[in-house]
């Protein structure tokens, strides 16, 4: 197993003995939901927040997120609650807001070689968690990244989030056995990301378990106050209390393998309390 990279967002290293945790709503809808998220993941112990600004859709007829309203409402829940931002940049003309204001620039699996997208972002050398695309191979994966690495960017971040397979009882498949690969031939930093893989809710806890065991160095989770209203993957979403459960879930495993989510279960307001305050 090589060593990993660290590779530093605001005040968290993805790379080191922490498992760092993302988390936040799939979109940005509203000032409201949003604080209602930030403020319940941060309860329980997330390191960074998410959140979809600019949302690339299947049909054009779903909601395709706020824009740059979104990016503005996603930096202040960031700052209000000191939590690093993570948000997805779709082309380069979204790059100059989204740079400035976006502690972790996501690019999503439909993205994954969009060379000339890559080659804007290795230049402006801002962190970049990279997706793995829908059929995409490792390597191929691996190739997309040394257009950022190569351009001059090191800091890389690299997200397994399911691969389209011939099943269809879940979303996609989730390829934990990719993590363990890739860590073992290159030193870049692997996040999973189990909402998107299972599309399930009931399947997100434990496949993170599984991502963790398996070696990964940070979650990427899906957590809206109210999923059932959720304009945009709610059935994918972890509620408040489900995240909540999902983090004490987590630390034993983390220990397990080496690592902590700096998670002690104390918290001055109980996530439930936060979502009936508001």
């Amino acid at each position: 197993m090589k060593a990993t990279r660290k590779v530093r967002v605001g005040d968290v290293t993805f790379g080191g003995s922490t498992l760092v945790v993302i988390a936040g709503p799939c979109a940005v809808e509203s000032r409201e939901q949003l604080e209602l998220a930030a403020a319940s993941v941060k309860a329980s112990g997330a390191h960074l927040l998410r959140g979809g600004a600019h949302k690339p859709r299947t049909s054009p007829r779903t909601f395709q997120g706020l824009g740059s309203e979104g990016v503005d409402l996603l930096a202040e829940a960031g700052r209000r609650h000191g939590l690093p931002i993570v948000s997805e940049v779709m082309d380069s003309a979204q790059l100059a807001q989204m740079a400035e204001r976006v502690d972790l620039l996501q690019v999503g699996a439909r993205n994954m070689q969009n060379f000339s997208l890559l080659k804007e972002l290795s230049r402006i050398r801002r962190p970049v968690l990279l997706k793995r695309g829908l059929a995409a191979t490792v390597d191929e994966w691996l190739h997309a990244a040394d257009y950022l690495l190569d351009g001059g960017n090191e800091n890389v971040i690299l997200c397994e989030r399911g691969i389209r397979t011939f099943g269809g009882e879940t979303r996609f498949t989730l390829d934990l056995a990719a993590v363990a690969y890739v860590r073992s031939r290159c030193d870049l930093p692997v996040v999973v990301d189990p909402s998107h893989a299972t599309g399930l809710r009931e399947l997100v806890t434990p496949m993170a378990l599984a991502a963790a065991a398996a070696g990964a160095d940070g979650l990427m989770v899906e957590v809206h106050p109210h999923p059932e209203q959720a304009l945009c993957d709610g059935p994918q979403a972890l509620t408040p209390v489900g995240f909540e459960q999902l983090m004490q879930r987590l630390q034993p495993v983390a220990l397990a393998v080496g690592r902590s989510v700096s998670f002690t279960g104390a918290r001055a307001v109980p996530v439930p309390a936060i979502l009936e305050a508001r």
